[in-house]
């Protein structure tokens, strides 16, 4: 049985199982925070979706300025609004794996216990879409070793956010924290995380009217995950992180 020291995010703090660092995971390209980039992109992200009263908003808004996302699905969402992920492949989104229940890695749930749900959701998605998911980003950020080799083994690749692109959408901080967590640390190759679906009602979409123009403005193009890769500068240094900190589960 595999281990489950585990990597997650806390208070804007990673903690890293003890056998690979944050860099290594990086630099060997199994776990994507940022991209080093001297182009002027921007990866925006959605977690938890489909939602039918925000999904349907959040992609009016996303046509509009032609800002091209991905869209992090969960599987028994996706049965319930199949028309929704078909609207988000027809414009040219990316739709990426995050489980089909929205489970948690812990010591309650397995590496392939994990690996069996994210399979479930794969296929949920395969039948509505025809394609299969190459993205995965695990529900709170956690995921260990043994979990990346087996997804790695399945064809996927495991994608975070940048730590200063946590826009805490879901806490419904307010419309001002979430525009400002966005604007005020924009980089190049960035990758902000927003949610699809909030509990209560989302600020979310308030903010992207005023994120999307203003970051248009400042000559930035919004791009898929997949894109954002393919600009990636070699032999850069990856931008500078908080420190980790190793737990021992």
């Amino acid at each position: 049985m595999l281990g489950i020291s585990c990597f997650w995010l806390v208070a804007g703090h990673g903690f890293a199982a003890p056998d690979r660092s944050k860099s290594d995971y990086e630099q060997s390209g199994d776990v994507v925070w940022q991209v080093p980039t001297k182009d002027k992109v921007i990866a925006l992200t959605f977690d938890d979706g489909p939602d039918p009263t925000n999904t349907p908003a959040i992609l009016d808004l996303l046509e509009k300025y032609n800002a091209k996302s991905t869209f992090f699905l969960v599987g028994d969402k996706v049965e319930r609004s199949p028309q929704l992920v078909q609207r988000e492949m027809a414009f040219g989104h990316e739709l990426a794996n995050h489980t089909y229940s929205h489970s948690y890695l812990s010591r309650r749930m397995t590496p392939d216990q994990m690996r069996r749900d994210i399979l479930h959701a794969e296929s949920v998605i395969m039948a509505i879409t025809g394609k299969k998911c190459e993205l995965f980003r695990p529900p709170g950020g956690v995921f260990n070793a043994g979990l990346v080799s087996q997804l790695k083994q399945e064809g996927y690749t495991i994608v975070m956010w940048t730590w200063h692109q946590d826009t805490r959408d879901w806490s419904r901080p307010g419309v001002k924290k979430i525009t400002d967590t966005v604007l005020n640390h924009a980089r190049n190759g960035d990758i902000v995380l927003f949610h699809e679906y909030i509990n209560g009602k989302s600020q979310t979409i308030a903010a992207l009217e005023i994120i999307l123009p203003e970051l248009i403005q400042r000559g930035y193009r919004f791009v898929t995950i997949s894109e954002l890769l393919t600009y990636r500068v070699k032999n850069t240094d990856p931008p500078q992180s908080p420190s980790l900190i190793v737990a021992d589960n």
